[in-house]
């Protein structure tokens, strides 16, 4: 199996599956001496981990990251960076009635067609649960990030139809982790978490929408034609599981728009060149025009549903199924540092492809 790693300079290859002894990663290309913050990278993993609220799957994982190389003394080395996650809840019994049966919308079926095998136990590679190693590169990518002064902040605009309709620009981003549904508008918040609520007693799911700033960027991260920017943010995003879109800027509501509304005006401010408007998002050309970079992530609702639905086994018998287990009934809530690590991996990678790094 091809396709486990991300990044090009700074590049993070995970391994391990949902049901074995653990998941873990490789970080490449991170430079030396820098000063790691061990809990502040367990603190991201606290986000992301299961059973943090009512509105998230009950696993009970601890997520202790265990670092096998690369750092010594508190600071990076520039070798790789190994680091293991063991995994210490698992229950694949639960699993067991879709060992020969394929569930609706997962990758159950297109595993076993490509490679002949598959673990059924919690979808193996295909589980959620890798995302903790992109977390762990991503808390190290936001400590490097932040010394050069960028910074990047995600959260919950929308669950279904709930939606946060505020300029991304003027959210209060102080209020992210003030509720579990990680929403900084309070009134919006309260409603997402009872819509999430009804939802999961209907033993159904949910989708929503995960958006995100990074602000401070520098003039000139990107290359022109198939290493653009946006390029990569979007392959970031989507090779998250449940991701089906990304849009950055204006997006699709920009397409509504006529060029002499939607164009950034260029001024003088302070010496500095900037925009009246960002409906570019931060991105022109591919490459960062100094702006603030913002773009927003859609996640489908969670495949896993407490109801009886139709689909086949191996042999291509129609049978019926229904979830079991622990599950999300919305994902977007633990989405958020993801979409943060993610963003902030890309954006550690173009900056060190464009200059020697020292801190």
């Amino acid at each position: 199996m091809a396709g486990n790693s991300f990044g090009n300079t700074f590049k993070l290859t995970s391994f391990g599956e949902s049901h074995g002894a653990g998941i873990g990663g490789v970080i490449d290309g991170c430079p030396a001496g820098i000063l790691i913050d061990f809990d502040f990278i367990q603190q991201e993993l606290n986000r992301r981990k299961p059973g943090q609220s009512k509105i998230t799957t009950q696993r009970k994982e601890k997520d202790e990251v265990e670092f096998l190389s690369g750092i010594f003394e508190g600071k990076t080395t520039g070798t790789p960076i190994g680091f293991f996650i063991r995994n210490t809840n698992q229950k694949s019994k639960d699993y067991a009635h879709i060992k020969e049966t394929f569930r609706p919308s997962h990758a159950d079926y297109t595993y076993q067609q490509k490679y002949g095998i598959r673990d059924y136990r919690g979808g193996g590679r295909a589980s959620a649960r890798e995302t903790a190693s992109r977390v762990v590169a991503g808390a190290i990518a936001k400590q490097i990030l932040s010394q050069i002064g960028i910074e990047i902040t995600a959260f919950v605009s929308a669950v279904g139809m709930i939606r946060l309709e505020k300029n991304i620009e003027v959210v209060d981003l102080t209020k992210v982790e003030a509720n579990i549904v990680r929403c900084p508008d309070e009134n919006l918040a309260n409603q997402m978490i009872a819509h999430i609520e009804k939802v999961r007693k209907e033993g159904d799911t949910i989708g929503g929408v995960v958006s995100c700033i990074i602000r401070n960027p520098p003039v000139g991260l990107g290359e022109p034609v198939f290493d653009r920017l946006e390029a990569e943010l979007a392959k970031g995003m989507l090779s998250i599981n449940a991701v089906k879109g990304f849009e950055i800027g204006s997006g699709f509501e920009g397409t509504k728009q006529r060029g002499s509304v939607h164009n950034d005006a260029f001024v003088i401010e302070n010496n500095e060149v900037k925009t009246l408007s960002n409906n570019s998002g931060g991105v022109q050309g591919g490459i960062s025009n100094g702006e603030n970079i913002t773009f927003k992530v859609a996640f489908k609702p969670v495949a896993t549903i407490m109801q009886q639905q139709q689909s086949i086994n191996e042999k291509g018998e129609a049978v019926q199924i229904e979830g079991k287990g622990r599950h999300d009934p919305c994902v977007v809530p633990r989405a958020v540092v993801i979409v943060e690590a993610m963003a902030a991996i890309t954006i550690l990678d173009f900056y060190l492809r464009n200059k020697a790094i020292k801190i």
